[in-house]
Order: structure tokens, then C-alpha cells, then sequence
């Protein structure tokens, strides 16, 4: 089973959501507040197993309504997935992949880890 590991940041508060064999899936952005990061979690557990996917990479992609993730290409041609909310807000982003198949699967490794991971705190 995945966690959410909770850091205290320079600037505030993020979390990273790891899969059980301890890879990191998934990030939020940095939040000021500690009660805020939390409820980015919250949101991921509640969001992530519901979202549709809309692959930004595809000519003619169907869109698709929030919450969603959204695939595309970064600069620098990985694949790469963001996950909105409901209100649009992007709640969390993953790192780069070489492959689209890949980033696919870390999809749906955050929709199966998300939605049971214990919260921790890292040192």
C-alpha cells in the first residue's frame, strides 16, 4: 500500500504520494500552511479514484470534466500527468516519463494507492 509523505519545506508544507515499493508517484505544490497540505491529500484521496484521464498528447483528445488527469508533453518531450480537482486546481504532478505507457501506469498507480495511504510525516 502507497503513503503520503508529509515534509516541511523552506517555505511551507508539501506532500509526495509513494507507491508501497517506496517510488514517488506523484507531488503537490508547496502549501503555507500544514492544515492546507492536508487537505491537498484529502483532496487526492477523494479525487484520484473517480478522475477520468484526458491524454493532451492525442490530436483531438476528448476532454474530459474535473476532477481529471491531464497527460501531456513537457518541454523537453517526457510524458508527464497532473491531477485537477473538482474547482480545477491542480492538486498533484508527477515526474517526467520517457514513455506514455508509462506515465499511464502511474496513473493508475495513484488511483489505486491514493485513496487508502496512511499519512507520514518525514523527518
Amino acid at each position: 500500500m502507497g503513503k503520503f509523505l508529509l515534509k516541511k519545506t523552506a517555505t511551507g508544507f508539501n506532500f509526495h504520494l509513494a507507491a508501497s515499493n517506496g517510488e514517488t508517484i506523484c507531488v503537490s505544490e508547496v502549501y503555507k500552511a500544514k492544515p492546507s497540505c492536508l487537505n491537498g491529500i484529502k483532496s487526492v484521496k477523494v479525487n484520484a479514484p473517480v478522475a477520468g484521464v484526458e491524454d493532451q498528447t492525442q490530436e483531438n483528445y476528448e476532454k474530459c470534466l474535473n476532477p481529471k488527469f491531464e497527460i501531456y508533453e513537457s518541454k523537453n518531450g517526457e510524458f508527464r500527468f497532473r491531477l485537477r480537482a473538482r474547482n480545477g486546481q491542480i492538486i498533484a504532478s508527477s515526474e517526467g516519463y520517457k514513455a506514455l505507457a508509462s506515465c499511464k501506469n502511474g496513473i493508475e498507480s495513484v488511483k489505486k494507492n491514493a485513496p487508502e495511504a496512511e499519512i507520514e510525516e518525514a523527518e
